[in-house]
């Protein structure tokens, strides 16, 4: 059977803080889900995987040596060559691919006009249609509604090789996978089970980790105190001591005797010796302590500084809605109210990012007042966001860069480069609309490419957020969690609820 070999495997651009410190584990087959903060390395072990990337030490093994390997990236901009031999093959496995998914050939004729959700499930189909060893799939249900995303887990389920997934959807790490790699400060550790039996063994583990630590804090804190005192007595038996030789007489033979320096001596020596224990023990606890490798977590409260809107009616579209010279709903007059919290929900394709562009494109709002979030950032987009934050006067960058951390990212970090990861760029670009007070956020999939507890903070952060949002996202928890009506796209019509 296919498997995937790590022997003291390690990574790290250029002078950059290590990715990957000296891993040796192997992935077997079936799948494995690789989980881990953003920027934290998942899509690099990746492309160590398939080649793309050279380590800095150690190697990446196949079994079998020259075995096949698809990788599958986050975005499916363009029509790669396993969907065209897929599209052109007329046997029985491009049957049934195209049925399980539900693709229909022509639709290549069209491609510009798919939503990103139906391309990724023809970039998927493409890939195993190759019937790869290896099968490499980075966070493939991002723009997946409920429907496909069953579809796309039934198919993925009958793959026999090695699957490795990177995905922060747990709906497909708790069905699909019987693995999970977690990446943590550049270790790469190897836990069995799907992703919520995994989570649980790992957060065990930390708990213990952390009562053992805060044991050995406190009890560091105790003969650090305990040292102190006997540093005190000592200082202020030595200073009386002197007093004493300073004011006696010339004559008071008994301050001088040498029975009580002799005592005082004694007295001092055991003191030194009780000290030098406290002191020896207190460097062995903190040692112990330091020894726990308790990291700091990023996180925390997010409080808004937030000017109210001053209007009522903050964004609003008539007319149709049209794709590429479709029209997707012939009659819309739809408004945003600056109280309004929506989640604008149908299957791919019904035409949830165009009505979002068409309300953006329509808005008589200043630009600062609308935060638009795309599903995917390009390159440019994430350089020139990254520019403009750090251009920025302090005060306002400084404001920014707190609810990044709040969102579970390092802004140093973040900063330190001209191309973070897409969770990264996701998180900097809905800071910034926090941070300047926008009055309106148009979400597009907020959740792609986002750790699992970033989710969590983002979520947290929008129940809190005072203004009007329109979201669309594939995550049913993360959507109930932060609008309170419903606008469904469906064949064609518009509900409102």
């Amino acid at each position: 059977m296919p498997a995937i070999h790590f022997r003291n495997l390690s990574f790290q651009y250029s002078t950059a803080l290590p990715v990957v410190g000296g891993a040796s584990l192997s992935l077997g087959s079936g799948w494995t889900g690789v989980v881990g903060a953003n920027g934290a390395g998942k899509t690099t072990v990746l492309r160590l995987i398939d080649a793309t990337l050279e380590p800095s030490s150690g190697s990446v093994d196949l079994d079998p040596a020259d075995g096949l390997v698809v990788r599958c990236p986050q975005t499916a901009d363009d029509i790669d060559g396993n969907i065209r031999l897929l599209a052109d093959a007329w046997d029985g496995a491009a049957h049934a691919l195209l049925g399980r998914l539900q693709l229909v050939r022509s639709d290549l004729d069209r491609w510009p006009t798919l939503s990103p959700g139906e391309r990724k499930r023809w970039q998927v189909a493409g890939a195993l249609y190759q019937q790869p060893d290896v099968l490499l799939l980075d966070e493939p249900t991002n723009h997946l509604d409920a429907v496909a995303r069953d579809l796309l887990i039934s198919a993925l389920l009958r793959f026999r090789g090695a699957g490795v997934v990177v995905s922060h959807d747990r709906s497909v790490l708790n069905r699909l996978c019987v693995r999970i790699l977690r990446i943590d400060q550049a270790r790469l550790e190897l836990w069995n089970g799907n992703y919520d039996t995994a989570h649980l063994a790992w957060e065990a583990e930390e708990s213990a980790l952390l009562d053992g630590y805060q044991r050995v804090s406190s009890e560091r804190k105790k003969v650090e105190r305990r040292l102190a005192d006997k540093r005190r007595a000592a200082a202020t038996k030595e200073a009386r001591h002197k007093r004493q030789l300073r004011t006696a007489g010339v004559k008071d033979k008994d301050a001088r005797s040498m029975e009580k320096k002799g005592r005082f001596a004694g007295g001092q020596k055991q003191g030194s010796h009780e000290i030098s224990l406290l002191r020896d023990e207190a460097d062995r606890l903190r040692s112990a302590a330091a020894a726990y490798d308790v990291t700091r977590k990023l996180g925390g409260e997010l409080f808004f500084d937030y000017e109210p809107a001053r209007r009522s009616r903050l964004l609003a579209y008539r007319g149709s809605l049209t794709a590429g010279g479709e029209v997707l709903v012939p009659d819309l007059d739809v408004s945003v109210d600056r109280a309004d919290r929506i989640l604008l929900a149908g299957p791919n394709g019904a035409g949830k990012s165009t009505l979002l562009q068409a309300l953006l494109d329509h808005s008589t709002l200043d630009a600062e007042r609308v935060l638009h979030l795309p599903q995917e950032l390009t390159v440019a987009d994430t350089r020139a966001l990254v520019r403009s934050v750090s251009a920025l006067d302090s005060a306002t960058k400084g404001r920014i860069l707190g609810i990044v951390g709040v969102l579970g990212s390092d802004p140093k970090r973040l900063l330190a480069t001209d191309l973070p990861s897409p969770g990264e760029a996701r998180k900097l670009l809905i800071a910034t609309g926090l941070g300047r007070g926008a009055w309106v956020l148009l979400l597009d999939e907020p959740t792609n490419h986002l750790d699992l507890p970033s989710i969590e903070r983002l979520e947290h952060a929008l129940e809190e957020y005072p203004g009007a949002m329109v979201i669309v996202t594939h995550d049913e928890q993360f959507g109930r969690g932060t609008t309170d009506s419903i606008w469904t796209l469906a064949s064609g019509r518009l509900e409102i609820v």
